[in-house]
């Protein structure tokens, strides 16, 4: 009999491939580009709806998205009965180089896509939150 755990070696190999392509599972996948006057932050978020996103913004440096979605379906084709969960949270912080501003700061989500404009602040504001567009 085998010591083995194969969940084990699966959550390594899982966690090994996160290192190597710098996204950890359970982490939004994200893009952030200094557009000199802005940050621009770009998430991959398929299959998310625009309700299903929260974008915060604390002190005036760090950006956090997060995204909770939940389904469930039921199928009867007469013989069969099937009934299916599924919920999926994702959430990633990025912090910023620079302070932003919170005036001006959109979001918006398009195919999948989450681009947030982040204007840069000339000084340090409060915390906000971020409507999805």
């Amino acid at each position: 009999m085998s010591d083995r755990d194969p969940l084990s070696e699966l959550e390594r190999a899982l966690d090994v491939l996160g290192d190597q392509f710098g996204v950890a599972a359970g982490t939004v996948p994200t893009d952030v580009v200094d557009e000199g006057d802005s940050f621009v932050v770009r998430a991959d978020l398929p299959g998310y709806d625009s309700d299903d996103i929260d974008v915060q913004l604390a002190e005036g440096r760090t950006l956090t998205i997060s995204a909770d979605h939940s389904e469930e379906r039921e199928t009867d084709d007469g013989r069969y009965v099937q009934r299916e969960r599924r919920q999926e949270s994702l959430s990633r912080s990025v912090s910023l180089p620079e302070p932003v501003a919170e005036s001006g700061t959109t979001a918006d989500y398009d195919d999948g896509v989450l681009t947030v404009t982040l204007p840069k602040a000339t000084d340090d504001e409060d915390g906000t939150s971020i409507p999805v567009n």
